[in-house]
This record gives C-alpha cells, sequence and structure tokens, in this order.
C-alpha cells in the first residue's frame, strides 16, 4: 500500500484546487466539479479537494471547544539568495496574495501559519540543513 492523496474538504473544490495549484506548481489531474486531483509534476502524493456543503472552518489556534483542526500540511520553502527570514517572508506574501491569511498567532519564528481559501491552516516552513 501506499498514500495516494490527503484530501481537503470545503465549499468550492475547483477554487481550493487552483489556489494550491499555484502555491505548489502542481498539476491538475482530475477536476470535476465536486471533485478535484492535484498531483507534483513528477507524479508522487498529491492532493485531492472535494465538496463539503456544511464546511466548517477550523479555529486556529484552537480554544476549548472550537471546531478542530484534523491536519494540516507542512510546505517547505525553499530559501534563495541566502537569506532563510526573506525567503519564508516572501513565502508567506505569496500565499496571502494567492487568496491565504496570516493570522495572528504564529507559533514559530521560523514558521508561518497560513489559512487556505477555505479556512484549513498549513506550514510554510525553513527544511533544515
Amino acid at each position: 500500500m501506499r498514500l495516494s492523496a490527503a484530501v481537503l474538504g470545503g465549499p468550492d473544490p475547483g477554487a481550493l484546487a487552483a489556489f494550491y495549484r499555484a502555491l505548489l506548481g502542481w498539476e491538475v489531474l482530475l477536476e470535476e466539479p465536486e471533485w478535484v486531483m492535484l498531483r507534483p509534476p513528477g507524479g508522487g502524493t498529491g492532493l485531492s479537494f472535494q465538496l463539503e456543503r456544511d464546511h466548517v472552518p477550523p479555529v486556529w489556534p484552537q480554544g476549548p471547544g472550537d471546531q478542530q483542526v484534523q491536519v494540516h500540511l507542512d510546505v517547505a520553502v525553499e530559501v534563495r539568495g541566502g537569506d532563510p527570514a526573506a525567503s519564508l517572508a516572501a513565502a508567506a506574501e505569496r500565499a496571502v496574495a494567492l487568496g491565504g491569511r496570516l493570522p495572528e498567532h504564529q507559533p514559530q519564528e521560523d514558521v508561518r501559519v497560513v489559512l487556505d481559501p477555505a479556512g484549513h491552516p498549513f506550514c510554510l516552513f525553513l527544511p533544515e540543513g
């Protein structure tokens, strides 16, 4: 067995897929009104998006009784120009320009939590080494 994809739900799977396609530079493998599949250009584990008409975005950061984050994605940021902090800031700015949102709470200096257009949090991080 192998993991084929992680699936995120939301009220507009096409828009959510378009956000991640632009963010990651991935290709559309299948696109239907209620289901979209993306894969990296070289193949491998992808992301899929399904329609959830009653989608309730998770709360970040979560408090007692809040809608919980069930899973989040970690996205490694490529360091460009030898400046890790500037690379992370540029990646966060790009995610926001594509339709994401930066929440006020940021737990670490070398990580930026971003909320995608459907409210799912994901982390932009600087890989070690």
